[in-house]
């Protein structure tokens, strides 16, 4: 069974810094991509950042500049660093993998939560 682990998240303060993790268990799939969405509270879930296997990556205007997403030290897996954070990034974040063969699949989310 596929499982997307996430780790990070939190709270802080505006301004401040905070990373996500997610590692896809490995199986017999390939992995076209791997990327981060939010959800706040009365929000539809909306994508942050996606970074392909190719290596491309792709970002909401609200977080560009702000937010990086890479690869991960780890096989499968992928991390967003989130800098100069802002009360507005409060959320639940969810990793997401779009696999060959099993289409999408999401994470449990961590919650993040920015003060002024």
């Amino acid at each position: 069974q596929v499982q997307l682990v996430e780790s990070g998240g939190g709270s802080g303060q505006a301004g401040g810094s905070l990373k996500l993790s997610c590692v896809v268990s490995e199986g017999m799939y390939g992995i076209n991509s791997m990327g981060w969405y939010r959800q706040a509270p009365g929000n539809q879930r909306e994508l942050v950042a996606v970074l392909t296997s190719g290596g491309t990556t792709s970002y909401a205007d609200s977080v560009k500049g702000r937010f990086i997403i890479s690869r991960g030290n780890v096989k499968n897996s992928v991390i967003l660093q989130m800098n100069s954070l802002k009360p507005e990034d409060t959320a639940v974040y969810y990793c997401n993998a779009d696999l060959t063969w099993l289409g999408d699949r999401w994470g449990k989310g961590t919650l993040v939560t920015i003060s002024a």
